[in-house]
């Protein structure tokens, strides 16, 4: 069985978001709420989390949380159409201060995500742009520029290419983007990659259709590639093609279970994903370049066999859901009461799955969070 680390934050709800500090002693989350809770490791690497502190200056519900390993800062994003970045200040009640970002957006934010460097930040939105945010010194602010076209709908995830430049974008139009997001006195000028040489800001570098609306984008550890999850039950990746239109060549695995909301590359030929499915799953990528599911993170979940691919067989996880659905089948024909929990960690949807321990490219563990209020730490 794998090993796991089940965490019970009491939070009475849904986590809506979740991110570690550097060392992994601290986790703030969102409880479905506009209220970031901070909670403090006791008892060693292995110990559970108490409530350290609470971070109010949202209106609305919280929707992201980011956490720059190196500066230690925090950056939010809510549905009242702000982002907060937050620095630690003794003299604040709470010990951390909102530092002010000029987002101008009219529509609420979905996703934040810091860039490699950290001297960035990237914020979603339904407002049908990407706000790329960068501070000035002058005026102790976080201004924004911003991504507007060929977007046509919201935007639901966000991921930086290594390079600090790049960032792959997708939504409910169902396409996924790789834009330029390069800023004038900020970034240097990036080296040649297989997306371009020649990065102003808005070029699109490359545009890719999907079979549904994208609920979740990763680059690849070296970059070259991206992956993601739609909502019709798929898991594809994209590379350029190498022409001036910017195209793609996409490789498309359907999932036998329900969709997933969530992923994360642990090699450059593995990804972890996770979603309605209630249980993380690892795909790797064949002989052929086909994206085929290896087996259930989720040592809990019932052996229900690989899908091995495009129209493969269900998954343990699906085959936890048909089990529960004759569950309730018999509590109808028969009356009684019966079990109705999950034979999985989690008991409902997973809304975040990320890197928790590893180099990029090598990743050990992996964290997941879902509407169970549950935080699992899972060994790959």
């Amino acid at each position: 069985m794998v090993a796991t680390q089940v965490h019970l934050l009491n939070l009475g709800g849904p986590i809506t978001a979740h991110a570690f500090n550097a060392d992994r002693s601290l986790l703030a989350v969102s409880k479905n709420s506009s209220v970031i809770e901070i909670y403090k490791r006791e008892g060693g690497k292995d110990g559970g989390f108490v409530l350290e502190t609470s971070l109010k200056d949202h209106d609305k519900l919280v929707t992201s949380i980011d956490w720059a390993p190196s500066s230690d800062k925090i950056v939010t994003c809510s549905q009242d159409r702000n982002a907060n970045v937050w620095v630690r200040d003794p003299s604040a009640a709470s010990g951390w201060k909102p530092t002010l970002v000029l987002l101008r957006i009219n529509r609420g934010a979905t996703q934040v995500k810091w860039s490699p460097h950290e001297d960035k930040f990237a914020v979603a939105s339904s407002a049908r742009l990407i706000a790329i945010c960068y501070f000035e010194q002058e005026n102790n602010w976080w201004i924004s520029k911003h991504l507007k076209k060929p977007i046509r709908s919201t935007i639901l995830s966000l991921d930086w290419h290594p390079n600090n430049v790049l960032l792959a974008a997708g939504g409910t139009d169902m396409r996924v983007r790789v834009f330029s997001a390069f800023i004038k006195d900020v970034d240097e000028r990036p080296a040649p990659t297989v997306w371009g040489t020649r990065l102003p800001f808005n070029t699109v570098c490359m545009e890719a259709a999907t079979e549904g609306w994208v609920h979740d984008v990763r680059f690849s550890p070296s970059g070259d590639e991206v992956a993601y999850v739609t909502h019709a039950s798929t898991i594809e990746s994209a590379r350029p093609s190498g022409n001036e239109d910017g195209s793609a060549v996409v490789a498309s695995a359907a999932f036998a279970g329900l969709p997933m909301t969530t992923l994360a590359y642990i090699t450059e030929d593995s990804i972890a994903v996770a979603g309605h499915n209630c249980a993380p799953v690892l795909f790797k990528r064949d002989g052929e370049g086909s994206w085929v599911e290896d087996h259930a993170i989720d040592g809990r979940a019932p052996d229900g066999g690989a899908s091995g691919g495009i129209g493969g067989a269900a998954s343990g996880s699906d085959s936890a859901f048909k089990s529960l659905r004759n569950s309730f089948r018999d509590m109808d024909l028969k009356g009684g009461s019966a079990d109705t929990s999950l034979p999985t960690v989690h008991q409902n949807t997973i809304t975040q799955l990320t890197a928790y321990y590893g180099e990029r490219g090598a990743i050990k563990q992996i964290s997941t969070s879902g509407v169970d209020g549950r935080v699992v730490v899972w060994q790959l």
